[in-house]
């Protein structure tokens, strides 16, 4: 993703928990909110707790959400923050199983473009 695609600040995240909606799964939360300043693209941000585990454990689950929503990124609605949150349950889990997560939450939050049902 480039740097323009991420959530960075604190501040930014900050207004995706006090503003955005909320939806969660077994394994992760996803906080969405509408950015009005910038339509054409969406803007993402990974939360990864030390509850979960050692750095090593925290950067494979960043990056399996990372990819996961990377690959599905064109089936995406556009204009929207996006705030995942790793729950100690993502620890160790597959690709597929975070990436079957990721879609359902973004399938709950009408993001999600597909006919595929994934609950």
């Amino acid at each position: 993703m480039k740097k323009e695609q991420k959530i960075r600040k604190n501040v930014e995240f900050r207004r995706v928990y006090r503003k955005g909606k909320s939806y969660s799964n077994y394994f992760l939360v996803l906080y969405v909110f509408n950015n009005f300043y910038n339509y054409d693209k969406n803007r993402v941000g990974i939360s990864v707790s030390k509850k979960v585990g050692n750095s090593v454990v925290r950067s494979r689950v960043k990056r399996l959400i990372s990819e996961s929503y990377r690959l599905h990124l064109g089936e995406l609605k556009n204009g929207y923050d996006l705030v995942f949150i790793a729950r100690n349950t993502s620890k160790g889990k597959s690709y597929k199983e975070i990436e079957s997560s990721v879609l359902n939450l973004l399938s709950k939050a009408g993001l999600y473009n597909n006919e595929k049902n994934y609950s």
